[in-house]
């Protein structure tokens, strides 16, 4: 069995060396399918030996969250797919949630450990790697798979939103989007929950490197890159829960972020722990209570309060924001008005 030793070159015309020799592979036209898109019987079932795509979680107590995304995987109009559930000892019902899924369930650990366990385990010519508070669209899978191979993509992330109605978890993710957007192509880094990589070019850069103890993801696809470019998909994208967020502080883990950026940058690799990381155990809330956590907490009130204050107000009977009659007018705006004034006065007081 051949092994392929190097890509020549991420952009060239599809020469591979070869124990020592070049060797030409003609390129599929743009519309084949690299990665054929057969269907099963039934979702997550594994009628076909090799499936297209391999979705892998790594999960440690995730009963609460993981139903979601395996709901959503059920749901999907793309169905030769399995899933593969790298479990690193729940002590919860998540192994039962999972299998009862069709999940198979294999031993799992740390994320990247457990992304690496996985995909062991695996047979699909895609793997798609999730995290457990993920949420698709009907369509993720389809339009993803399509679109790598209109694309003749190796690897690959998406677009991902906030499960949250909050204008600063917005502002946060769109941030985090733009940067994956302007890095692609000098800093190529993506997210652990969506990352989507041809399983022959994970096995040819060695998988996660479980000697990190951070960003392990993101070096993956530093690596990877080096042979096939990372892209955006623009088809699709998720949603992601901003349980993180809310357990350590939204701007306690930019600061945290900050501080494994500037670790990379200057130092290379992260094989430390430079930060405090918990994996799992989402239940346990912070204790918070620091200066970052009351200005979070206060922006968050503001927020909150502004939106109370429009819902209150709200639209007049004919949609505009100014064609109410005299009373009901001045009714609408009153309601709202006391609404603001209630949810502002629980700002001046210190955050509980």
């Amino acid at each position: 069995m051949l092994e392929w030793a190097e890509l020549k070159s991420p952009r060239d015309s599809g020469n591979y060396r070869c124990s020592g020799k070049i060797l030409l592979v003609a390129r599929e036209a743009s519309h084949s399918n690299r990665f054929p898109m057969t269907s099963s019987s039934k979702p997550g079932t594994y009628a076909a030996p090799h499936p297209t795509v391999s979705i892998i979680v790594p999960t440690l107590n995730e009963e609460e969250d993981l139903p979601i995304l395996l709901g959503s995987i059920k749901a999907q109009s793309f169905s030769d797919y399995e899933i593969i559930v790298a479990d690193a000892g729940s002590k919860d019902r998540t192994q039962e949630i999972a299998e009862a899924a069709g999940a198979r369930v294999v031993p799992g650990g740390m994320p990247g450990p457990g992304r690496n366990r996985g995909a062991e385990a695996s047979r699909g010519e895609l793997l798609f790697f999730f995290d457990a508070d993920v949420d698709l669209p009907p369509d993720f899978l389809e339009r993803a798979v399509g679109e790598m191979n209109e694309r003749m993509l190796d690897l690959a992330t998406c677009e991902f939103k906030p499960k949250s109605d909050l204008k600063l978890d917005e502002i946060m993710f769109r941030f985090a989007n733009l940067s994956v957007k302007m890095n692609q192509d000098i800093n190529p880094r993506a997210a652990g929950f969506c990352i989507f990589i041809s399983a022959r070019l994970f096995r040819r850069v060695g998988g996660f490197d479980e000697s990190l103890k951070l960003a392990e993801d993101h070096d993956l696809v530093q690596r990877a890159s080096k042979f096939r470019p990372l892209r955006v998909l623009k088809s699709t994208s998720l949603k992601v829960s901003i349980r993180r967020l809310e357990k350590e502080g939204r701007f306690n883990l930019v600061q945290k972020y900050m501080q494994v950026e500037l670790h990379l940058m200057f130092k290379g690799n992260v094989r430390d722990e430079i930060v405090e990381y918990e994996f799992g155990n989402f239940a346990n809330e912070s204790e918070g209570g620091g200066v970052l956590d009351d200005i979070e907490s206060r922006i968050i009130q503001i927020e909150r309060a502004y939106q109370e204050f429009a819902d209150a107000v709200g639209p007049d009977e004919d949609g505009g924001e100014g064609g109410a009659s005299g009373k009901a007018f001045f009714e609408k705006w009153r309601t709202g008005f006391d609404a603001a004034i209630k949810a502002f006065g629980k700002i001046a007081k210190p955050p509980q």
